[in-house]
């Protein structure tokens, strides 16, 4: 494409010099020259000021004639700056047809030798495009990426888990419409492309795929229930198929509404308009916890207005800002000019908003909404149905040119977090039926809502040092502690020049689990001379984690076994009605009882241990730093298990230890080996073994000779 510039630029240049020259030609030689005298009839009348300037225009007409056929030339090179026309696959689909076209990529600095690790800009567009007779709605294109994408900016439509920029999507993902959800059809529209067809434009980075090879996706797909798509067709930088309903899918058969279904997922956020003005309205936002491990403490729910939406009041939560002056120097500040913005409550785009304390659910002006002030606690259905929802109410004001009732927009881009909590990811609004509500004056009726909107979020699996808590192993028969993971809760690369944060953790005493890590270098360093135990010259990182939990295998024995687990509180804040899931692989149903801790057994998930403390002791303490060292908070049972349906478990090599352990809804980092059988507890049945193969080949030996 540069090539192309620069030829342009000298082809310019050249004819520009030529226009000048001809200006002292005569009109007949000029004429002669361009071949364009059917165009200049000067009569004679008008003499010599005519022929200058029908010289001008024939330049002119050269010109831009000669700059049409070079840019349509330019255009055509290169990578391509233009997606392709629809291949013919596309004409003859009777259903809906899905595109990828790669269209240009430019080397990024840093600039590598190793290719696999060298980055690439590139550009790319997608495109659904309803080829059939009925309206398609909602429609969801899944791009499998394989270059370890990392998408900067997408117009068109949205990613549907309403990732934040920049994006990793090198698995793939989920693109859904964001102004355009349906796509109507042709017969409809009289085949009007702006209302069939949705164009998706991506811009971002991927890496390992130099040139000429054309780094394209692994697949493209629908993602709609009852859609089926083929193998997607490769042709260069393009790939499509022409996707159709499936005549086999069983799909429920709902009522026809113009509102798509309510999904199901972790925790559900409701958006429902419950009174509308021209420039304002009244929502109420509803959470619900669906999710039986699901949980957040002192959330923080934050989001993004797209139409310069502002907050004038609240009720049932606040804002952690008052902040007015987003309003006052921007658009709604010129609308409004007449607008005392001091009783604004919040004009951030993306305000955070939080629970206000259950002292307030009784105050006229901040509370009195059902299902608020709650501390930000959002417990499962498991533990308290009453806690498990929360509430609030804010009315919302607009600017143009949304001034009219039903030109409301919800906010997108919804996130929530606790102290810790799981990780949610949540979606995009989805406009659902209106919700009901009981009437608030005690008959039995009901209010529908003016009209609502649905967030999913979904709990995701926390990645490799990105959790909040912890698990170290320990056993009767092994004095030496398997400790938390290196780094197991991430590590600040500023902290890191004195320890080693690859380095596996060093097995520890037990004693040295009460101390916090920075007062256990010593320990470790004298406990591994003791027992020979290898000595990094750069010790390992600490784990870093708020919570840690040890597991300790008790007994063994030939009925049952038994193990102890203790909860230690690193951080300065506690945790009220906490919350302990274990889950094993090989002894699900082995658990009989625990002696300290509340628990039950949840059979739907793998017959997880649900463990919570007594009403009165259901507190995992701060960690008190005024004590040198510091004193965690401690919660300790002992749990009981029998080998009834579970016979021949090995609990040694692994079996007595869970596969998972979740801490108020966060799973926690488990270590990658377990103790082993030696020690000061010698394993009996190897040295028999070895016992018995000394005396054979003893024997043969003998017998040999």
């Amino acid at each position: 494409m540069l090539q192309c510039d620069l030829f342009f630029t000298h082809f310019w240049s050249f004819h520009a010099l030529h226009f000048l020259s001809l200006q002292n030609t005569t009109s007949h030689s000029l004429y002669h020259h361009i071949h364009f005298s059917f165009l200049l009839r000067p009569r004679k009348e008008e003499g010599m000021a005519n022929t200058s300037l029908s010289s001008v225009a024939a330049a002119i007409v050269v010109l831009l004639v000669s700059c049409g056929i070079l840019i349509q030339e330019c255009e055509g090179q290169g990578q391509g700056q233009q997606p392709k026309a629809l291949p013919p696959a596309g004409e003859t689909c009777n259903g809906i047809f899905i595109s990828y076209d790669f269209l240009k990529r430019t080397k990024e600095y840093p600039h590598v030798k190793n290719v696999t690790a060298q980055s690439w800009a590139f550009s790319s567009t997608a495109s659904v495009l309803n080829t059939g007779k009925e309206v398609f709605k909602a429609w969801k294109l899944f791009i499998e990426f394989q270059h370890d994408e990392i998408l900067v900016s997408v117009s068109g439509g949205n990613i549907e888990e309403a990732t934040e920029f920049p994006a990793s999507v090198g698995n793939g993902t989920t693109f859904v419409g964001a102004s355009q959800p349906d796509l109507d059809s042709a017969i409809n529209t009289a085949q009007d492309l702006t209302q069939i067809q949705a164009v998706i434009d991506l811009t971002g980075t991927q890496f390992g795929v130099k040139p000429p090879t054309v780094p394209m996706p692994k697949t493209i797909k629908l993602v709609n229930d009852g859609y089926k798509c083929p193998k997607p067709t490769t042709h260069k930088s393009s790939m499509y198929a022409c996707c159709k309903k499936d005549p086999k899918a069983k799909i429920s058969v709902a009522k026809k509404t113009k509102f798509l279904a309510r999904q199901k997922g972790d925790l559900l956020i409701s958006y429902d308009v419950t009174q509308v003005y021209d420039d304002n309205y009244l929502v109420q936002v509803t959470m619900d916890n669906e999710h039986f491990l699901g949980r957040l403490d002192h959330w923080n729910l934050t989001w993004e207005w797209t139409r310069g939406e502002f907050i004038y009041s609240m009720k049932g939560a606040f804002t952690r800002e008052i902040e007015p002056l987003g309003c006052i120097n921007g658009e709604a500040g010129k609308y409004y000019a007449g607008l005392d913005f001091s009783k604004v409550l919040n004009c951030q785009k993306n305000p955070i908003v939080s629970d206000l304390p259950s002292e307030k659910y009784n105050d006229s002006e901040l509370g009195k909404i059902p299902n608020c002030c709650k501390d930000g606690n959002l417990l499962p259905i498991l533990m308290d149905p009453s806690k498990s929802k929360s509430t609030f109410t804010m009315q919302v004001y607009k600017i143009p040119p949304d001034l009219n009732k039903t030109a409301i927009y919800p906010p997108e881009k919804w996130q929530i977090t606790g102290i810790l909590n799981p990780h949610y990811r949540c979606g995009l609004p989805r406009r659902v039926e209106p919700v009901r509500f009981p009437d608030p004056r005690g008959l039995e009726a009901e209010v529908i809502a003016i009209s609502s909107w649905q967030i999913v979020c979904t709990i995701t699996k926390p990645t490799r040092r990105n959790t909040r808590c912890c698990v170290s192993f320990s056993s009767y028969y092994n004095d030496s502690v398997v400790p938390c993971n290196t780094c197991a809760c991430g590590c600040d690369s500023t902290k890191t020049k004195k320890c080693n944060p690859n380095s596996p953790a060093m097995l520890l005493p037990a004693e040295a689990l009460l101390i916090p890590f920075e007062n256990r270098s010593a320990k470790t360093v004298a406990w591994a001379k003791m027992k020979h135990f290898t000595i990094p010259k750069r010790l390992p990182c600490g784990d870093n984690c708020g919570v840690s939990i040890n597991w300790h295998v008790v007994s063994d024995y030939k009925g049952g076994w038994s193990a102890r687990i203790t909860m230690f509180n690193w951080m300065t804040t506690q945790f009220e009605n906490w919350f302990t899931a274990l889950q094993f692989k090989k002894t699900p149903r082995g658990y009989q009882a625990t002696y300290s801790f509340n628990a039950t057994t949840i059979p739907k998930l793998n017959h997880t241990i649900f463990l919570q403390g007594f009403l009165g002791a259901n507190y995992l303490i701060a960690l008190d730093n005024k004590s040198n060292p510091h004193v965690p908070g401690k919660q300790q049972s002992v749990i009981s298990f029998t080998k009834k349906y579970s016979p021949n478990i090995k609990i040694a090599k692994g079996d007595g230890f869970p596969s998972k352990v979740i801490f108020n809804g966060e799973e926690c980092s488990l270590p990658t080996r377990f103790p082993v059988k030696s020690g000061n507890q010698p394993n009996l049945v190897v040295d028999l073994a070895y016992q018995l193969l000394f005396f054979a080949l003893a024997f043969i030996i003998t017998q040999v000779l």
